[in-house]
């Protein structure tokens, strides 16, 4: 069964930081782009980041330079670190793998984490 498992959320005040991370089941991310997304309450699905297959990255405007992604090909992981967070990051995080070699829309990923709750509150 082909899984993406996602972790690493939490509570964190105004300017901290958290690492989310986001492994594989059945499958490596050698040949996967990953997607990272967010959910918060009363809206929609946005993206936030993306990885693609060969290490180019893209951050949406709303967190670049704050947020960045991480590569760990001998764990099989991909992360999302994110700095200087600020309570409008609150939200439900997302994992998501594609087979598209390059960043994609949200719809063609195929495989999704269970989501992971991310709170930045003083």
């Amino acid at each position: 069964q082909l899984q993406v498992v996602e972790s690493g959320g939490g509570f964190v005040q105004p300017g901290g930081s958290l690492r989310l991370s986001c492994t594989t089941s059945g499958f490596t991310w050698d040949y996967y782009t990953v997607g990272w997304f967010r959910q918060a309450p009363g809206k929609e699905r946005e993206a936030v980041c993306c990885g693609s297959v060969g290490a180019s990255t893209f951050c949406e405007p709303s967190v670049k330079g704050r947020f960045t992604i991480a590569r760990d090909n001998t764990n099989n992981t991909r992360y999302l670190q994110m700095n200087d967070l600020k309570p409008e990051d609150t939200a439900v995080y997302y994992c998501a793998a594609t087979k598209f070699v390059y960043c994609a829309g949200r719809y063609q990923y195929d495989y999704w984490g269970q989501g992971t709750q991310v709170t930045v509150s003083s």
